[in-house]
């Protein structure tokens, strides 16, 4: 994978996009501890879990990160 799960989630940063997806973008962007290299679901996963409060359920996370999966597997 060449960008990591952060730099593909500020794309949604956009007031059109999903607005949950937009949300937790926002939220992300605001959350300086956001492990903001990481291309690891589990780290990633394991942050939110503890830190995320922002985000509203992981099962948005896990929809996001295949998004991720899939656009990274495309390039």
């Amino acid at each position: 994978m060449n960008k990591s799960f952060y730099h593909f989630l500020m794309k949604y940063r956009q007031p059109k996009a999903n607005e949950e997806i937009s949300k937790f973008a926002s939220e992300a962007y605001r959350d300086h501890a956001f492990p903001k290299h990481s291309k690891d679901y589990h780290e990633i996963s394991s942050y939110l879990e503890l830190n995320g409060g922002y985000l509203p359920t992981m099962s948005l996370f896990d929809h996001i990160w295949d998004l991720y999966v899939e656009s990274e597997t495309k390039n």
